[in-house]
């Protein structure tokens, strides 16, 4: 039986985003503090159509913004390891990634009574030693990479890339991969920018962004038995009044093609029993 799953992500990030980033004046803070407000906005749509969600969320987040983080656990949504700080793993020794791993996830069992199960690297940037840490510490999925679009696949370790030899491919981990992309990220697409390094234009249309998002659905209907779409969003992105007004118009269109709304855990053990 065909089955087509949506997962609807959101990055919690509030402040910390731009902390990491070195972005601490008011107005940038103010920025990320937009995000409660779109919090509620968000999880008030979610219960209206009573769709489950995933909350990737940082530990300063949980202890900067507790009543919210609680809105979210009370919807019943999951909420999912973002780090502590939003510091790419990329840019981080082993040691203080883990150190910031754990931080994070004892936070999170604090807000949940639980440890997170899945995982989204801070701007989508691994380092070689995620893998292995999230595996030590029981993770079950990974939400960080782009090889795939609707099949979730297993994330593999230790690849070597060298100027100008053929890659070679490292081993599968336990982790089942579930693949992202910035073009189904909010972020790039509406967020204004601008440091003394680079702008961001950002800034399109609502709508437009809205119709592309839901034909990635339509072709993974018409060309997949099964398949899972993420769609990746910040609160104090697309939480603004007409953007939110085009994302219900889209929730909308999907639930009357029959989408199947799962948080990502588990829409990562669907597709671990596909694997397997």
């Amino acid at each position: 039986m065909p089955r087509h799953i949506v997962c609807l992500t959101f990055d919690f990030d509030t402040e910390s985003g731009f902390i990491a980033r070195g972005l601490a004046t008011p107005t940038m803070l103010s920025r990320g503090e937009f995000g409660l407000t779109g919090a509620r906005r968000i999880l008030d749509l979610a219960k209206s159509r009573g769709i489950p969600m995933t909350w990737f969320t940082p530990g300063f987040t949980i202890e900067s913004h507790r009543a919210e983080c609680d809105m979210v656990v009370e919807g019943g949504h999951e909420i999912a390891h973002h780090s502590w700080a939003h510091v790419p793993p990329a840019e981080q020794s082993r040691d203080e990634e883990e150190e910031d791993m754990l931080r994070a996830n004892e936070a999170i069992e604090k807000l949940t009574g639980k440890k997170a199960r899945g995982y989204r690297s801070p701007s989508w940037d691994l380092s070689e030693n995620t893998l292995d840490l999230l595996e030590a510490q029981g993770f079950e999925y990974d939400s960080s990479l782009m090889a795939g679009d609707y099949i979730p696949m297993m994330a593999r370790r230790g690849d070597k890339a060298e100027l100008g030899k053929p890659i070679v491919y490292g081993e599968d981990t336990s982790l089942i991969e579930m693949p992202i992309s910035w073009t189904l990220d909010d972020h790039p697409h509406f967020e204004y920018m601008r440091t003394p390094n680079f702008v961001m234009p950002g800034l399109r249309p609502a709508r437009e962004v809205m119709d592309s998002w839901y034909d990635e659905f339509v072709y993974m209907q018409a060309n997949e038995e099964w398949g899972v779409l993420t769609y990746t969003m910040h609160p104090y992105v697309i939480g603004r009044g007409f953007r939110m007004f085009s994302f219900e118009k889209l929730v909308d269109k999907l639930i009357a093609d029959g989408a199947e709304f799962m948080t990502m855990e588990d829409a990562a053990r669907v597709a671990r029993e596909k694997l397997f």
